[in-house]
């Protein structure tokens, strides 16, 4: 029993005995006044300490209906009291003030649930962690539910601070304990070989400096999800990000793309002229994806603002100044078309101050079964599906040799969560046509187990179209030409041809 507790037993008491006999006993009124202050001494004022905290507080009852804030609830998200107090979460969202959290999401599991919740009451919307409680009463029953978050700013922040601390740790943790940085912000780069282990790390250590980072690989090994880690763990996140990718835009374009132009610089171009691509990223960084298809005449040019940081508009006479870190990537052997007279061999060394080269995904085969699960996860929420791939079909995975990397990887996980998601077998011809083999690949993938759900009538033949179709058309959204969404579909260019007209798929023939 508490000590409040003991005290109103005793009040209690010395009521009833007041009231049988109309004495009041003054030993045991000093007593209990005695017994009352030292409560008071030691009493500790939640709800003030509630309120000087740095985390945020969210307070509803079991129908989200919201009680009570904290002072810094509004601190770190912007968001005024009135917009929330004495509201519904559900109207909440509606209207728009936030998005995500973990209230709605307690309601429906009575647990505790882990939650982004982005605001949006101010300029740049902020997004926060939120980890919500519920309170439960005696019968097990829903009674109000705490959410607490913290800013993610605010978590960047510690991070520094953090790692010190986790280097003191480990050197007093045993040889055989691994501590593990929780701290670490979630990546795209996925995989644990040695190869991805070594790349990451000096990703990790390129990504606080300016230096010029120059990404090679194959197509689809994730040049870009890499350029994209580098941006986050460096200075300038936050700054312009600007990708340019110098195979699609024409050479004839590429020039008053990336340098801008005065008005009347050339025919057509615009009254009031325009910034370049440089310009729009300068304090940021700016990633020149596909490099080596840059045009000789445009390296020239290029190789100047890189010596010189600082650019000049077609048709103008003032330089500009640069401030901005420069990440390219190619999948040409650059040092090949160095010898070949088809890239400046000056500009080829500017770009590679830190060459990263991000090895085939053939070549590091034990990343493929964590590719999958990052793929399995992403897509079965995206499609509301139940899937795992067995150990069989892992295998054929791994021997497979993906001349597509991992995004033909991340397209062959999507395919097979689709067929899942209305569909009980995977279609084994469709299959061996993405992955180029004889393998029976059909009872290789089983849905994960679960509970069973009513059967639904579908019309198989139907519903392979309609697959067919939705791959057609992702893969002439990722390509430029029938010849390249043929490749990735692996059908000639004619089949494809064929397929478009089929399903009526529009197609514009100036890219065929």
């Amino acid at each position: 029993m508490s000590s409040f507790d003991q005290i109103r037993q005793k009040a209690r008491a010395m009521f009833d005995a007041y009231q049988q006999s109309g004495n009041l006993d003054a030993t045991q009124f000093q007593t209990l006044l005695q017994d009352m202050d030292a409560i008071a001494a030691d009493r500790i004022d939640f709800k003030e300490v509630v309120e000087h905290i740095d985390e945020s507080v969210f307070i509803t009852d079991k129908n989200g209906y919201v009680l009570y804030i904290n002072p810094a609830y509004s601190r770190n998200t912007g968001v005024p009291p009135e917009d929330v107090l004495h509201k519904y979460v559900a109207d909440i969202i509606k209207n728009g003030v936030f998005t995500g959290g973990s209230t709605m999401a307690v309601i429906n599991t009575k647990q505790k649930v882990f939650r982004l919740s982005t605001t949006y009451r101010t300029d740049k919307p902020r997004m926060g962690y939120t980890i919500g409680v519920p309170l439960l009463d005696g019968d097990g029953e829903l009674k109000q539910i705490i959410v607490t978050s913290r800013p993610i700013l605010t978590l960047t922040a510690l991070k520094d601070d953090y790692t010190r601390f986790l280097d003191e740790v480990k050197g007093y943790a045993p040889e055989n304990i691994q501590i593990i940085d929780h701290t670490a912000e979630p990546t795209r780069f996925v995989g644990h070989s040695p190869q991805i282990k070594a790349v990451w790390e000096l990703a990790r250590k390129v990504a606080p400096t300016d230096a010029t980072v120059l990404i090679t690989g194959e197509s689809g090994v994730g040049k870009e999800v890499l350029a994209d880690e580098i941006y986050h763990g460096g200075a300038r996140q936050g700054k312009p990000f600007i990708k340019v990718n110098c195979a699609a835009i024409p050479a004839a374009l590429l020039e008053s793309e990336l340098f801008g132009y005065e008005k009347g610089a050339f025919s057509g171009a615009g009254t009031q002229g325009k910034k370049g691509l440089f310009e729009v990223a300068n304090h940021g960084t700016i990633l020149l994806d596909e490099i080596g298809e840059m045009s000789m005449d445009l390296q020239v040019k290029l190789l100047r603002a890189i010596q010189n940081r600082e650019i000049m508009h077609i048709g103008g006479t003032k330089p500009i100044p640069l401030d901005l870190r420069i990440i390219a990537a190619t999948n040409a052997d650059l040092k090949q078309r160095v010898q070949d007279g088809s890239f400046r061999q000056d500009l080829y060394y500017r770009l590679r101050v830190v060459p990263i080269h991000i090895p085939p995904l053939r070549e590091r085969p034990e990343d493929i079964a964590m590719l999958c699960d990052y793929f399995l996860h992403i897509f079965m929420e995206k499609y509301n599906a139940n899937l795992s791939l067995n150990d069989r079909l892992l295998q054929v995975l791994k021997q497979y040799p993906w001349p597509g990397n991992v995004r033909e990887l991340e397209n062959v996980i999507e395919y097979l969560v689709i067929c899942h998601s209305g569909i009980n077998e995977v279609d084994e011809t469709m299959l061996r046509g993405l992955l180029d083999t004889e393998s029976d690949l059909s009872s290789a993938v089983q849905p994960a187990a679960a509970e069973p759900t009513e059967t639904h009538s579908l019309n198989m033949e139907q519903s392979k179209a309609e697959i067919e179709k939705a791959m057609i058309i992702d893969a002439l959204a990722k390509t430029r030409s029938l010849r390249q969404a043929g490749e990735l579909l692996h059908v000639s260019a004619a089949t494809l041809s064929r397929k478009i007209r089929q399903y009526g798929i529009e197609f514009s023939r100036s890219r065929s």
